[in-house]
Protein backbone atom coordinates (compact mmCIF):
# COMPACT_ATOMS: atom_id res chain seq x y z
CA UNK A 1 0.00 0.00 0.00
CA UNK A 2 1.29 3.37 -0.76
CA UNK A 3 2.47 6.05 1.79
CA UNK A 4 3.26 9.29 1.41
CA UNK A 5 4.08 11.08 4.44
CA UNK A 6 4.24 15.02 4.40
CA UNK A 7 6.67 17.16 6.89
CA UNK A 8 5.38 20.87 6.51
CA UNK A 9 8.14 22.50 8.66
CA UNK A 10 8.84 25.91 10.33
CA UNK A 11 12.11 27.76 11.40
CA UNK A 12 11.26 30.24 13.86
CA UNK A 13 14.29 32.53 13.60
CA UNK A 14 12.79 35.62 14.59
CA UNK A 15 15.63 38.17 14.48
CA UNK A 16 18.23 35.63 15.29
CA UNK A 17 19.27 34.48 11.61
CA UNK A 18 19.52 38.36 10.60
CA UNK A 19 21.47 39.31 13.57
CA UNK A 20 23.86 36.29 12.93
CA UNK A 21 24.65 38.19 9.51
CA UNK A 22 25.16 41.52 11.14
CA UNK A 23 21.90 43.27 10.40
CA UNK A 24 21.12 44.86 14.00
CA UNK A 25 19.82 48.07 13.22
CA UNK A 26 16.22 48.55 13.84
CA UNK A 27 14.52 48.04 10.46
CA UNK A 28 16.08 44.78 9.61
CA UNK A 29 15.54 43.63 13.25
CA UNK A 30 11.40 44.39 12.71
CA UNK A 31 11.62 41.72 10.11
CA UNK A 32 11.87 38.98 12.57
CA UNK A 33 9.64 40.65 14.75
CA UNK A 34 7.00 39.49 12.47
CA UNK A 35 7.10 35.82 13.77
CA UNK A 36 5.02 37.43 16.74
CA UNK A 37 2.31 38.44 14.25
CA UNK A 38 2.79 35.50 11.97
CA UNK A 39 2.92 32.66 14.52
CA UNK A 40 -0.71 32.71 15.81
CA UNK A 41 -2.04 32.68 11.83
CA UNK A 42 0.08 29.90 11.23
CA UNK A 43 -1.13 27.64 14.59
CA UNK A 44 -4.56 28.53 13.45
CA UNK A 45 -4.29 27.02 9.93
CA UNK A 46 -2.30 23.83 11.09
CA UNK A 47 -5.12 23.45 13.83
CA UNK A 48 -7.68 23.49 11.15
CA UNK A 49 -6.50 20.97 9.20
CA UNK A 50 -5.31 19.38 12.25
CA UNK A 51 -1.91 18.66 11.59
CA UNK A 52 1.03 18.38 13.94
CA UNK A 53 4.23 19.51 12.97
CA UNK A 54 8.14 20.34 13.77
CA UNK A 55 9.37 23.95 14.74
CA UNK A 56 12.90 24.52 14.79
CA UNK A 57 13.78 27.57 17.55
CA UNK A 58 16.95 28.80 18.73
CA UNK A 59 17.24 29.03 22.47
CA UNK A 60 17.71 33.09 22.00
CA UNK A 61 14.09 33.12 20.61
CA UNK A 62 12.89 31.48 23.31
CA UNK A 63 14.12 33.52 25.69
CA UNK A 64 13.20 36.42 23.54
CA UNK A 65 9.20 35.19 22.66
CA UNK A 66 8.73 32.96 25.59
CA UNK A 67 4.76 33.07 25.40
CA UNK A 68 4.86 32.62 21.71
CA UNK A 69 7.21 29.54 22.19
CA UNK A 70 4.61 28.42 25.21
CA UNK A 71 1.72 28.49 22.31
CA UNK A 72 3.64 26.16 19.96
CA UNK A 73 4.31 23.29 22.42
CA UNK A 74 0.30 24.18 23.82
CA UNK A 75 -0.82 23.37 20.66
CA UNK A 76 1.16 20.04 20.41
CA UNK A 77 3.65 20.43 17.63
CA UNK A 78 7.40 18.85 18.20
CA UNK A 79 10.25 21.31 19.25
CA UNK A 80 13.48 20.83 17.66
CA UNK A 81 16.81 21.79 18.01
CA UNK A 82 18.28 24.76 15.98
CA UNK A 83 21.24 26.21 17.35
CA UNK A 84 20.93 28.97 20.39
CA UNK A 85 21.95 31.50 18.35
CA UNK A 86 21.82 31.53 14.27
CA UNK A 87 25.22 31.22 13.58
CA UNK A 88 26.30 28.36 11.44
CA UNK A 89 28.32 25.42 13.14
CA UNK A 90 30.45 25.37 10.21
CA UNK A 91 31.49 29.31 11.48
CA UNK A 92 32.38 27.87 14.96
CA UNK A 93 35.14 26.25 16.69
CA UNK A 94 34.67 23.07 18.20
CA UNK A 95 34.17 24.25 21.64
CA UNK A 96 31.75 27.00 20.40
CA UNK A 97 29.37 24.55 18.82
CA UNK A 98 29.35 22.16 21.62
CA UNK A 99 28.54 25.07 23.77
CA UNK A 100 26.39 26.43 21.28
CA UNK A 101 24.42 22.75 21.30
CA UNK A 102 24.71 22.12 25.26
CA UNK A 103 22.81 25.77 25.86
CA UNK A 104 19.91 25.32 23.13
CA UNK A 105 19.60 21.66 24.56
CA UNK A 106 19.01 22.45 27.81
CA UNK A 107 16.77 25.92 27.04
CA UNK A 108 14.34 23.35 24.88
CA UNK A 109 14.10 21.04 27.81
CA UNK A 110 12.92 24.21 30.03
CA UNK A 111 10.30 25.01 27.38
CA UNK A 112 9.36 21.69 26.72
CA UNK A 113 9.74 19.23 29.78
CA UNK A 114 11.55 16.85 27.33
CA UNK A 115 15.22 16.98 25.41
CA UNK A 116 14.95 17.22 21.85
CA UNK A 117 15.21 14.50 19.43
CA UNK A 118 15.72 16.67 16.29
CA UNK A 119 18.37 19.13 14.83
CA UNK A 120 18.09 21.20 11.83
CA UNK A 121 21.37 23.56 11.43
CA UNK A 122 21.33 27.26 11.24
CA UNK A 123 21.78 28.49 7.89
CA UNK A 124 21.80 24.18 7.14
CA UNK A 125 25.74 24.47 7.39
CA UNK A 126 26.68 21.72 9.52
CA UNK A 127 30.67 21.73 10.54
CA UNK A 128 33.27 18.65 10.53
CA UNK A 129 32.62 17.76 14.41
CA UNK A 130 28.73 18.50 13.83
CA UNK A 131 27.93 14.65 13.34
CA UNK A 132 30.20 13.50 16.78
CA UNK A 133 28.48 16.17 18.34
CA UNK A 134 24.80 14.52 17.76
CA UNK A 135 25.48 11.66 18.37
CA UNK A 136 27.03 12.43 21.65
CA UNK A 137 24.27 14.42 23.11
CA UNK A 138 21.80 11.35 21.55
CA UNK A 139 19.94 13.46 18.35
CA UNK A 140 17.79 10.76 16.85
CA UNK A 141 17.62 12.78 13.25
CA UNK A 142 19.19 15.91 11.47
CA UNK A 143 17.44 17.43 8.78
CA UNK A 144 19.54 19.89 7.34
CA UNK A 145 21.49 18.18 4.56
CA UNK A 146 20.74 17.52 0.64
CA UNK A 147 21.80 13.64 -0.06
CA UNK A 148 17.88 12.79 -1.25
CA UNK A 149 14.74 14.21 -1.60
CA UNK A 150 12.03 11.64 -0.87
CA UNK A 151 13.92 9.00 0.94
CA UNK A 152 15.63 9.65 4.13
CA UNK A 153 19.23 8.08 5.08
CA UNK A 154 21.94 6.79 7.76
CA UNK A 155 24.48 10.39 8.69
CA UNK A 156 27.83 9.52 7.66
CA UNK A 157 30.96 10.40 10.04
CA UNK A 158 34.55 10.91 8.89
CA UNK A 159 33.89 12.10 5.36
CA UNK A 160 36.89 13.82 3.55
CA UNK A 161 36.54 16.38 0.79
CA UNK A 162 40.08 16.61 -1.20
CA UNK A 163 40.24 19.47 -3.66
CA UNK A 164 42.83 17.96 -5.87
CA UNK A 165 41.14 13.87 -5.89
CA UNK A 166 38.11 11.84 -5.03
CA UNK A 167 36.20 12.55 -2.17
CA UNK A 168 36.26 9.34 1.04
CA UNK A 169 33.14 8.56 2.63
CA UNK A 170 32.93 8.09 6.03
CA UNK A 171 30.81 5.04 7.99
CA UNK A 172 27.21 5.63 8.04
CA UNK A 173 25.69 6.56 11.84
CA UNK A 174 22.22 5.90 13.60
CA UNK A 175 21.56 9.45 12.75
CA UNK A 176 18.96 9.90 10.66
CA UNK A 177 18.81 12.54 8.32
CA UNK A 178 15.81 14.07 6.44
CA UNK A 179 16.58 15.73 3.62
CA UNK A 180 15.91 19.17 2.88
CA UNK A 181 16.63 21.68 -0.40
CA UNK A 182 16.79 24.92 -0.87
CA UNK A 183 14.31 24.92 -4.18
CA UNK A 184 11.67 24.19 -1.13
CA UNK A 185 12.96 26.44 1.66
CA UNK A 186 10.87 29.53 1.42
CA UNK A 187 13.38 32.02 2.28
CA UNK A 188 15.05 32.16 -0.85
CA UNK A 189 12.12 32.61 -3.04
CA UNK A 190 10.73 35.40 -0.93
CA UNK A 191 13.03 37.37 0.94
CA UNK A 192 15.07 40.46 0.14
CA UNK A 193 18.33 40.43 1.90
CA UNK A 194 21.02 43.21 0.96
CA UNK A 195 24.40 42.37 2.27
CA UNK A 196 28.19 44.30 1.29
CA UNK A 197 28.82 41.71 -1.34
CA UNK A 198 25.58 39.90 -2.17
CA UNK A 199 22.14 40.45 -2.42
CA UNK A 200 19.59 37.53 -2.43
CA UNK A 201 16.13 39.34 -4.66
CA UNK A 202 13.86 37.10 -3.20
CA UNK A 203 10.06 38.56 -4.19
CA UNK A 204 8.91 35.58 -5.79
CA UNK A 205 5.45 34.74 -6.85
CA UNK A 206 3.89 32.94 -4.38
CA UNK A 207 1.49 31.08 -6.74
CA UNK A 208 4.14 29.86 -9.41
CA UNK A 209 6.47 28.38 -6.00
CA UNK A 210 3.25 26.68 -4.79
CA UNK A 211 2.87 24.97 -8.14
CA UNK A 212 6.85 24.26 -7.97
CA UNK A 213 5.92 22.50 -4.35
CA UNK A 214 2.76 20.41 -5.52
CA UNK A 215 4.48 19.40 -8.41
CA UNK A 216 7.52 18.15 -6.29
CA UNK A 217 5.02 16.03 -4.38
CA UNK A 218 3.11 14.81 -7.42
CA UNK A 219 6.63 13.30 -8.63
CA UNK A 220 7.20 11.35 -5.54
CA UNK A 221 3.87 10.24 -5.48
CA UNK A 222 4.25 8.93 -8.90
CA UNK A 223 7.81 7.03 -8.64
CA UNK A 224 7.55 5.83 -4.74
CA UNK A 225 5.42 4.15 -3.01
CA UNK A 226 6.55 5.37 0.01
CA UNK A 227 8.74 8.51 0.67
CA UNK A 228 8.82 11.75 3.08
CA UNK A 229 8.76 15.15 1.82
CA UNK A 230 10.28 17.92 4.04
CA UNK A 231 9.21 21.68 3.14
CA UNK A 232 10.69 24.40 5.15
CA UNK A 233 9.04 27.91 5.98
CA UNK A 234 9.70 30.66 8.45
CA UNK A 235 7.19 32.42 10.14
CA UNK A 236 8.59 35.98 9.34
CA UNK A 237 8.68 35.01 5.50
CA UNK A 238 5.23 32.62 4.96
CA UNK A 239 3.60 34.28 7.20
CA UNK A 240 2.52 37.33 4.93
CA UNK A 241 -0.84 37.75 3.94
CA UNK A 242 -0.44 36.31 0.02
CA UNK A 243 2.16 33.65 1.61
CA UNK A 244 -0.56 32.57 4.13
CA UNK A 245 -2.83 31.89 1.07
CA UNK A 246 -0.03 29.69 -0.30
CA UNK A 247 0.33 27.71 2.64
CA UNK A 248 -3.25 27.53 2.73
CA UNK A 249 -3.15 25.89 -0.89
CA UNK A 250 -0.31 23.77 -0.21
CA UNK A 251 -1.96 22.13 2.87
CA UNK A 252 -5.00 21.92 0.69
CA UNK A 253 -3.46 21.19 -2.39
CA UNK A 254 -1.57 18.21 -0.05
CA UNK A 255 -4.19 16.77 1.44
CA UNK A 256 -5.86 16.30 -1.92
CA UNK A 257 -2.97 14.08 -3.00
CA UNK A 258 -3.62 11.90 -0.16
CA UNK A 259 -0.54 13.21 1.90
CA UNK A 260 -0.10 11.73 5.76
CA UNK A 261 0.87 15.29 7.64
CA UNK A 262 3.88 14.21 10.49
CA UNK A 263 6.06 15.35 12.63
CA UNK A 264 9.49 14.87 11.25
CA UNK A 265 10.44 12.78 14.62
CA UNK A 266 7.17 10.38 13.55
CA UNK A 267 8.55 9.85 10.21
CA UNK A 268 12.17 9.27 11.47
CA UNK A 269 10.26 6.64 13.21
CA UNK A 270 8.80 5.68 10.49
CA UNK A 271 11.71 5.20 8.47
CA UNK A 272 14.08 3.65 11.31
CA UNK A 273 11.26 0.87 11.35
CA UNK A 274 11.64 0.35 7.48
CA UNK A 275 15.17 0.19 7.76
CA UNK A 276 16.70 -0.47 10.54
CA UNK A 277 20.13 0.43 11.44
CA UNK A 278 22.93 -2.01 10.45
CA UNK A 279 26.45 -0.93 11.16
CA UNK A 280 28.84 -1.44 8.38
Amino acid sequence: MNRHLACVTFDVDAMSGLVARGLTSPTPVSRGEFDAVAIPRILKLLDRYSIKTSFFIPGVVVDTYPAMCEAIVAAGHEIGHHGWTHVPPASLKPEQEEAELVRGIERLKQLTGKVPVGYRSPSWDLSADTVRLLLKYGFYYESSMMGDDHTPYRVRQGDKVHADRGMEFGAPTPLIELPISWSTDDFPHFEYIRMPTSVTPGLMNARLVLQNWLDDWEYMIRTEEWGIFTYTCHPYVIGRGHRMLMLEGLLEGLAKKSAVFTTLEAAAREYDERAPFKAA
